[in-house]
């Protein structure tokens, strides 16, 4: 699964903290390298409809995969999401 990138990154607030891991880049052999945080409402329609997602790292992509136990998670997106308060709230 190749890692799209949208130009001229910006940075974007995450109306919620409910989140769940998602793939951007692959190995070779097309097992995942690591799992991104995104947006847990945006998962189903990107992976229906191909739009692109935003983890909480800032990397951008279309969701293509979903985790299994024990993936590696991206670190900044796992610094970012435990940072955040729980449920959502500021």
């Amino acid at each position: 699964m190749p890692c799209g990138i949208i130009g001229g990154m910006s940075t974007m607030t995450m109306p919620e903290t409910d989140t769940r891991t998602e793939t951007t880049d692959q190995t070779s052999d097309d097992r995942p390298e690591m799992f991104h945080y995104v947006q847990k409402d945006k998962i189903a329609e990107s992976a229906v409809m191909g739009t692109f997602v935003v983890a909480l790292c800032g990397e951008v992509f279309p969701v293509t995969k979903s985790p299994k136990p024990g993936s590696p998670v991206c670190p900044d997106c796992k610094e970012i999401f435990e940072s955040l308060p729980p449920g959502g709230k500021k």
